[in-house]
């Protein structure tokens, strides 16, 4: 802080031995030290000046080093801006996850759940965007790809390589579209879907599985056809009537069901999609119990109160009645599969295993309908893919819920 210019009289004259003192208090401040002062304007007395000893002065002039020192400290705490601190992440479980996820779908470029520190991480590509997902309690991550460039890909991949036994997904742990092409892409199709695969360059990776991409008709309760067999998947009410959900090739196949082989009919096929989605709705018809519930196959029930989107990460099982009750985790979304019958979009894609026979069960997490089982490749002897159409999707296409 400047100070005050002070007059060149006598008056203004430092005392003796007190240069230091002197010029120390002007830097404090604009205030005159005593001495310094000029005459009263009329009458009165002049301030007469009193010498500081040299010793007292350099004590006084240290003392007053030390409180200026004392303040400068004070004064800079005080007016000093708070750190910048980053809000620590959300211990979330995973439907807790999933339910932040789609709070956060806007100027973001996908998400997935850490399962192993509990927390969801949303892609961004910009710290506008990164600063929103902090302050809702995700972990931002900054990605070099948008979620429409990576959708942009995926429509190339459409137009230019749709081959059966292909599969394509964004998977936004590693922020690429994953193109996965099964045992029988071979030749000329495999080399027409590596050109596609390589021209869009790293926004896409290729992969190969040993197994074959196909419905698993033959996926819940076992539900019986003249032509085949599938599994239930949740039940759920339209216009105050109960329905169940199944895949759309199960509906397309069959359209009087039976809960035994050979048995009398429960319920008729209404709608069924399939290609392009794979649900199907079919009304009960006779007397048989429809609680909101997922058989485990020990016994007991997991109760089913809501239908829910999946993240990337979140750990889920499925109900089947070929291989029963089976977990794992959710690898991507808005998957493509080119069956052999035609291309599904939209699906869930996960290392769950299944087989023939568990097409249309039940994917769920906890009380959450997540899914119904659609198809993949391998199966639960040696592992293999899953994809699963989402539940929200089919209740909305039928107007139906969950009950």
């Amino acid at each position: 802080m400047d100070a005050t210019p002070q007059s060149a009289d006598s008056s203004s004259a430092a005392p003796p031995g007190g240069t230091f003192v002197s010029r120390f208090l002007i830097a404090l401040g604009p205030a005159d030290p005593p001495w310094s002062r000029a005459h009263p304007p009329t009458g009165g007395t002049e301030l007469k000046h009193r010498r500081i000893p040299h010793r007292r002065a350099v004590l006084a002039g240290a003392g007053a080093l030390a409180l200026a020192a004392t303040a400068t400290v004070t004064l800079a705490n005080a007016n000093a801006a708070p750190a910048p601190t980053t809000p620590k992440p959300l211990r979330l479980t995973s439907a807790a996850a999933t339910a932040l996820a789609s709070q956060l779908k806007s100027g973001t470029a996908g998400a997935y759940y850490d399962a192993q520190a509990k927390k969801l991480v949303v892609n961004v590509i910009d710290e506008t965007a990164a600063k929103a997902v902090r302050a809702k309690g995700a972990e931002a991550r900054l990605v070099k790809h948008s979620l429409a460039q990576l959708d942009a890909a995926r429509q190339t991949l459409k137009s230019r390589a749709t081959i059966p036994g292909t599969a394509w997904g964004v998977d936004p742990v590693s922020n690429k579209v994953v193109v996965t092409a099964d045992r029988t892409v071979k030749g000329a199709k495999l080399d027409r879907l590596t050109k596609v695969a390589q021209s869009l360059g790293d926004k896409v990776v290729l992969r190969h599985s040993k197994g074959e991409f196909k419905p698993f008709i033959a996926g819940g309760d076992a539900i019986w056809g003249d032509s085949a067999r599938c599994s239930l998947g949740f039940n759920v009410v339209k216009d105050g009537q109960p329905y169940f959900l199944t895949a759309g090739h199960c509906g397309n196949a069959v359209k009087s069901w039976s809960d035994q082989q050979g048995g009398s009919e429960i319920a008729t096929t209404e709608e069924s999609t399939f290609p392009g989605h794979d649900y199907s709705l079919v009304k009960y018809t006779g007397n048989t119990d429809h609680p909101s519930e997922v058989d485990l196959y020990n016994g007991s029930t997991q109760k089913i109160t809501q239908a829910a989107d999946a993240t990337v990460g979140e750990k889920v099982q499925r109900s089947g009645s070929t291989t029963q009750v089976h977990d794992g985790t959710v690898k991507a979304l808005n998957a493509s599969v080119n069956y052999q019958e035609g291309t599904v979009d939209g699906l869930i894609q996960t290392d769950v295993c299944a087989e023939p026979g568990d097409s249309g069960g039940a994917l769920f997490d906890g009380e959450s309908a997540v899914g119904l089982t659609s198809g993949g490749s391998g199966d639960c002897t040696n592992g293999g893919e899953t994809f699963f159409q989402p539940v929200p999707q089919a209740l909305s296409a039928y107007g139906a819920q969950i009950g």
